[in-house]
C-alpha cells in the first residue's frame, strides 16, 4: 500500500463497515502505525455497536406503544426533588420517528459536558419538548409529591402535538391520557431518558444563574442540595426566597 499512515488514518476515519476492502488492506500492512490504527477503527466501532444495541433496546416501550396505535409517545421525567433550594423541574419529550440517539441514558449516568450535547441533539431530534417549572414557594405549598406531578403536568400541557401515550419514569398522573409508570424509565425509555436530559440540563442553569446572582450561597456548585458547604452558608447568611421552607434542614433554622 503506497499510502502514508495519516493518509490512511484519514481514510478508515470514513469506512463504516467491517467488511470494507480498505480496511482488509489495511488488516495485511506490515507497518506498525497501520496496524495500531485498524485496532483502533476496530474498537471504536465495537463501542458505536453498543450504543446502537443500547439505543434500539431502548425503544422497546415506544415501539409497543406504536404498535398498540398510538402515534405520539412522549416521555416524561422530573429533578430536583431532593434539594433544599431551587424549584422542581419536568421535561416532556416527543420524538421524531427517524430520531437516533446512540447512548443517550440516564442523565445522572452522563458528565456534564455529555448533557449539554445532547441537551442540542434531542432538540434537533424532537418533534416536541416541553418543560414544567414549580418554584419553592409552590412546593412548601403543596409539598414535593404534589409538586412533581404539577411539574411533569405543566410539561405536557406545552407539547404541541398533545401526546397519545405518555411513558413515565416511576409515576402515574391523574390526566386523561393513557400511560406507563416505568421504574428507573430514564435507564430503560429512549423518551425518558431525552426528557430527564432536558430537565436536568434546565435545572442546573437555574441554579447557575442563583449561583451568579447569590455566589455566597454556591448553588452553581451543588445545585442546591444539601452539602456541608450550603448548610455551612444557610446558618451563616440566612433562608433566602429561593430555598424550601418547609424542608427540614431549612425549616430547622426558621425555628430556632
Amino acid at each position: 500500500m503506497s499510502l502514508t499512515t495519516k493518509e490512511i488514518q484519514l481514510k478508515l476515519a470514513t469506512i463504516k463497515n467491517e467488511n470494507d476492502p480498505f480496511l482488509i488492506d489495511c488488516q495485511t500492512d506490515s507497518r506498525k502505525g497501520v496496524q495500531q490504527l485498524v485496532e483502533k477503527w476496530f474498537k471504536q466501532y465495537e463501542q458505536e455497536k453498543k450504543l446502537q444495541y443500547q439505543f434500539y433496546s431502548m425503544l422497546s416501550f415506544e415501539r409497543e406503544a406504536k404498535r398498540n396505535g398510538f402515534d405520539f409517545i412522549a416521555g416524561i421525567d422530573e429533578v430536583g426533588r431532593g434539594p433544599l433550594a431551587g424549584p422542581v423541574v419536568a421535561a416532556a419529550v416527543i420524538l421524531k420517528e427517524e430520531c437516533y440517539l446512540p447512548g443517550l441514558t440516564d442523565s445522572k449516568k452522563l458528565s456534564s459536558t455529555m448533557r449539554d450535547r445532547f441537551f442540542e441533539t434531542i432538540h434537533d431530534q424532537a418533534e416536541a419538548i416541553g418543560v414544567g417549572i414549580v418554584p419553592p414557594a409552590i412546593i412548601d405549598k403543596i409539598n414535593i409529591y404534589e409538586a412533581t406531578k404539577l411539574a411533569m403536568t405543566k410539561a405536557i400541557e406545552k407539547l404541541s402535538p398533545t401526546p397519545t401515550y405518555l411513558l413515565i419514569d416511576a409515576m402515574k398522573l391523574e390526566i386523561p391520557i393513557p400511560q406507563e409508570a416505568i421504574i428507573k424509565g430514564d435507564s430503560k425509555s429512549i423518551s425518558i431518558a431525552a426528557s430527564s436530559v432536558i430537565a436536568k440540563v434546565t435545572r442546573d442553569r437555574i441554579m447557575e444563574n442563583l449561583g451568579r446572582k447569590h455566589p455566597e450561597y454556591g448553588f452553581d456548585q451543588h445545585m442546591g442540595y444539601g452539602t456541608k458547604y450550603h448548610l455551612d452558608a444557610l446558618r451563616l447568611h440566612g433562608v433566602t426566597e429561593h430555598h424550601r421552607k418547609s424542608f427540614a434542614p431549612v425549616k430547622d433554622l426558621l425555628t430556632t
